[in-house]
């Protein structure tokens, strides 16, 4: 999960970074197939590779 997410912040990390933090929450949703819920749009899940991974695990965990 690691290695994809550090793939998808590579591919994000040109943009800027409002429209990056857009991107990158698109870009984690088509490549997990899941849709971040509202209550988790806040800084603290996309501030390191460990937020977005507890993150994700988190969304999935709930839809397993």
């Amino acid at each position: 999960m690691k290695t994809k997410i550090r793939e998808i912040l590579t591919k994000t990390a040109k943009l800027p970074v409002d429209v990056g933090t857009v991107e990158l929450m698109m870009a984690l949703e088509e490549a997990f197939d899941l849709e971040f819920p509202d209550k988790m749009m806040n800084r603290r899940n996309f501030a390191s590779i460990s937020g977005i991974e507890q993150a994700l695990q988190s969304i999935l965990s709930e839809h397993a």
